[in-house]
């Protein structure tokens, strides 16, 4: 059970979630190995056939309305066990379309309840990428991907599924073209014999350098508490997450972004 994140939601074997009494949330958005080999170096690899099953929108029953109400949402992920080809289990990438309430392209706040995580970020999905980062999390870290970058997760763990949850913009959405049109994001993962991960460089892109680190300390610009789940800090302060739907109140934050 994930009680210790704030909500009662279980995930099975089958990639399914079951939520607790006091709980709501939808039936899983499954992504096959199909649906993402637009985006994978091997588009021919083997893998899991289910690879990510997602729920967006879901939470405590008591506190629907002000999600609504804030224009936010949490949604929950799990991922398959497993590699394909030669990459690690991971999403496909894309970039967060912009939201017409806020006029901005949201970020996003995700908290790894499960497993090991590496969310990939790029600033563009041109063929200049930008900086590139790799944030590598376990169970109960925090990372933020900031407004407009292209990114992906990825399963550091090959033996483990990875779960996490993730503060969004209620009204989100994700463009995947410029991601696509250059075969994936600027930076592959790949597993070496010991299913350790090693990085290689997509050739669609100019060179870029990879910056590989932990999570920073967010609380200086978010007030974003340690070792409380993120769940629990929105029942507490329903305002804290308000920078995810209305990313305009962070605007000076987001100028030279370090994740």
């Amino acid at each position: 059970m994930h009680n210790e994140f704030g909500l009662d939601i279980t995930m099975n074997k089958s990639m399914l979630f079951a939520y607790g009494n006091d709980c709501f949330g939808p039936q899983p958005e499954l992504r096959t190995l199909d649906s993402i080999r637009p985006s994978l170096m091997d588009s021919d690899c083997n893998g899991p056939q289910t690879v990510y099953s997602i729920v967006m929108d879901v939470g405590n029953k008591q506190d629907r309305q002000v999600l609504q109400d804030r224009m936010l949402l949490f949604g929950v992920v799990g991922y398959a066990a497993g590699k394909l080809g030669k990459e690690p289990v991971r999403s496909q990438g894309h970039i967060h379309k912009i939201s017409a309430h806020s006029g901005w392209s949201p970020p996003e706040v995700y908290e790894i309840w499960q497993g090991r995580a590496i969310i990939y970020m790029q600033e563009f999905a041109d063929d200049n990428p930008g900086r590139c980062y790799a944030v590598i999390g376990g169970k109960g870290d925090v990372i933020i991907v900031p407004p407009s970058w292209a990114h992906a997760t990825i399963s550091a763990d090959v033996d483990t599924p990875l779960v996490f949850g993730a503060w969004c913009d209620r009204e989100y959405g994700f463009e995947y073209q410029k991601v696509r049109s250059h075969k994936g994001l600027a930076w592959y993962p790949l597993l070496n014999d010991k299913n350790e991960i090693v990085w290689q460089g997509n050739p669609n892109y100019l060179a870029s350098e990879l910056i590989i680190k932990k999570p920073r300390d967010y609380y200086k610009d978010f007030a974003i508490e340690k070792g409380v789940p993120i769940y629990t800090q929105f029942q507490r302060n329903n305002e804290k997450f308000q920078f995810v739907s209305k990313p305009q109140l962070k605007a000076n934050v987001w100028e030279e972004f370090i994740p």
